[in-house]
């Protein structure tokens, strides 16, 4: 899932763009998105989300080396579903899943503004100050005192991320209670959610490209994650 500005969905389209993939791309090659796909599914995984690079160069019979070869396959599949999906490759943790393009209103259904709350702080404080995870404790202070009732509605809200596979538990050397974004959750906010997001927050408009370096999505190529 891809938080988009809201847009028209016909219900048949995505797989109508499917069928078009096998007009650019090798047997190999669609067989490499459709494993990255049904990897990418948060009821096939619980946490290590899509598939390494090794894991998908090996399926497209290609040399580990080979990065124009990996940015050709993941260039020509966007440009294929672009509408509809979207194939990234998260270099940080070193995952290719695919999006799907979700309407703002769809959206709303799966995720409450609690979550959407909870995951934006933990995107900011993975994404931007480049921390590995983020502890429950955190949290806590964060969204309000300790008490039975703020950590009943965060563990609940958490659990509604984890089914989304925006975020997983994460074991960290002080064994505290932490959660860590997934490439599927480090990618969930689009570039045009993000802008409007921080134009919100400072009350003024403001420039993609300012926008795009503060949420260190500068090294990334029209938002396609390589």
């Amino acid at each position: 899932m891809s938080l988009e500005e809201p847009e028209s969905l016909h219900s048949n389209l995505p797989l109508g763009a499917m069928e078009r993939l096998s007009a650019v791309l090798s047997p190999d090659e669609e067989y490499a998105f459709v494993q990255i796909m049904f990897s990418s599914s948060a009821a096939v995984r619980s946490g290590s989300f899509g598939l390494s690079r090794r894991e998908v160069m090996k399926i497209l019979k290609l040399e580990q080396g080979d990065e124009q070869g990996f940015a050709s396959f993941v260039k020509r599949v966007n440009q294929s579903v672009a509408r509809y999906y979207r194939l990234i490759y998260d270099e940080r943790r070193d995952r290719a899943v695919v999006l799907i393009h979700v309407p703002a209103r769809q959206a709303r259904e799966l995720m409450s503004s609690e979550s959407l709350a909870l995951l934006m702080f933990i995107f900011y404080h993975q994404e931007v100050l480049q921390n590995d995870y983020t502890l429950f404790t955190q949290l806590l202070e964060a969204f309000g005192h300790e008490s039975l009732d703020v950590r009943r509605k965060i563990l609940a809200n958490l659990d509604t991320l984890i089914k989304l596979g925006a975020v997983s538990r994460y074991e960290n050397p002080s064994n505290e209670e932490a959660y860590a974004l997934t490439a599927i959750g480090a990618r969930l906010f689009s570039d045009s959610y993000l802008k409007r997001f921080a134009e919100f927050s400072h009350s003024q408009q403001l420039n993609m490209d300012d926008v795009l370096k503060f949420y260190k999505r500068y090294n990334l190529e029209a938002g396609e994650g390589y």
